[in-house]
């Protein structure tokens, strides 16, 4: 068998730390899994695999993870189906695979690092309005010592917001990064935890030596002002303000399109959202940046008031601004965050990518496209992930469920 190319994160083992990716594309998963192990041969015993597999696996995915183990050794499996993946070849080059067999795996030897998977029934979540106790016994950990959250959500979850709320209850300051897998007709789950085939929901606790730096990029650009509201009724905002001038947000957002070249007008049909601001400080407040926006659907029009509804519990005083959603603006947006990211003074070991289904060669016209732009800031970074139905990250230091986003998690050593 030929040798591996050298690369920089191979030569990491010198550490004790390690990556090693494969990604694989036959139809067969015998096939695919045989693949992957010729790839990531010699990899020594391994802290925690990740899986990554497209929905073309669905029907066969009790038998992945038995398959993977019989050939590959780690201490912890996590992993999901995905309507993508995303992984790196054996050779360094990562890509994201849509609408077609794939299968991703990640090996990560991680010495210092504390461990805790975990798997919940989502249908027998703990009290929102009770302690944090009981989140922190259903997880099986506690929070001493715990950096980050990898957390991945089966799409039968009906209660996601209740259990990233509670998550964040019991985890506070803990980056949660993950999504929601992918669907399928098959009569089981869509996430993968050590030899099963779960639903609900799995994740895994780091603490210790290693964290998960989060990067969240919602793809939009402002237009107009930032806005004020003054009146509101549960996801419906009726009116807002600018200043003195009160009026409804379509009148706001007529305005706006007065300034707005022809393309940008075009797009307002299609690519129309609304950022809500996660503080309530004015811009003027203290000379200091502007409030981190988390970007929300516009899911309907009131013609007769001009009020909007909002993919989002609403209240007055918060601030709002319309925001476009492009190619250009995702590509900008995640080249900047990209770049702030590598400015750290700690290179990550790996990047994990939980991309929306809206992204990819839809969005960019092109594939790889996120990949590419991590791949310019980061040259060598090895790359792993799948497409999901709703990704989780965190903005304004609340964990939130996104949607048309990329939600990144970097995974460096601490100190």
């Amino acid at each position: 068998m030929a040798a591996f190319p050298s690369f920089p994160w191979l030569a990491r083992r010198e550490s004790g730390a390690w990556c090693r990716t494969g990604l694989a594309r036959d139809p067969s998963l015998q096939a695919a899994v045989d693949e992957l192990a010729r790839q990531l041969a010699g990899a020594g015993p391994a802290d925690l695999a990740l899986v990554f597999a497209s929905a073309s696996y669905a029907s066969d995915l009790p038998r992945l993870l038995p398959l993977l183990r019989q050939k590959l050794q780690a201490r912890h499996w996590i992993g999901c189906l995905g309507g993508g993946v995303v992984g790196t070849e054996a050779g360094g080059t990562p890509h994201e695979l849509e609408h077609e067999p794939a299968l991703s795996l990640t090996l990560l030897r991680l010495p210092g690092a504390e461990l805790h998977p975990f798997c919940l029934d989502t249908a027998d979540l703990p009290d929102l309005d009770g302690p944090a106790e009981p989140w922190r016994t259903a997880v099986g950990a506690g929070v001493e010592g715990i950096n980050a959250m990898l957390l991945l959500v089966d799409p039968g979850c009906g209660a996601v917001n209740d259990l990233i709320g509670g998550l964040d209850y019991a985890f506070p300051g803990v980056a949660k990064v993950g999504g929601i897998a992918g669907q399928h007709s098959a009569p089981h789950g869509s996430l993968l935890f050590n030899d099963q085939v779960r639903g609900g929901a799995v994740g895994c606790l780091i603490g210790g030596a290693w964290r998960l730096q989060p990067m969240v990029a919602q793809g939009c650009r402002p237009i107009g002002p930032v806005l004020e509201v003054e009146q509101a009724q549960r996801n419906v905002v009726l009116q807002v303000s600018e200043g003195d001038q009160r009026r409804s947000p379509v009148e706001a957002l007529q305005a706006i399109l007065g300034g707005l070249n022809p393309a940008e007008r075009e797009q307002v049909k299609h690519s129309l959202f609304l950022g809500v601001a996660r503080s309530d400080f004015s811009l003027e407040h203290s000379g200091e940046q502007p409030p981190a926006f988390l970007v929300r659907n516009l899911i309907g029009v009131d013609p007769r008031n001009g009020a909007v509804a909002v993919g989002e519990r609403m209240r007055v005083g918060q601030k709002v601004q319309f925001q476009l959603r492009d190619a250009d603006a995702s590509r900008e947006e995640s080249r900047q965050l990209l770049r702030q990211a590598a400015r750290q003074p700690v290179e990550p070991l790996a990047a994990l990518l939980f991309a929306c289904l809206g992204r990819g060669r839809g969005l960019y016209g092109h594939p790889d496209g996120d990949v590419s732009l991590c791949r310019e800031a980061f040259d060598q970074l090895p790359i792993a992930g799948v497409f999901c139905n709703g990704e989780i990250g965190p903005v304004g230091g609340t964990t939130h469920l996104h949607g048309y986003t990329a939600s990144w998690g970097f995974l460096v050593r601490e100190g």
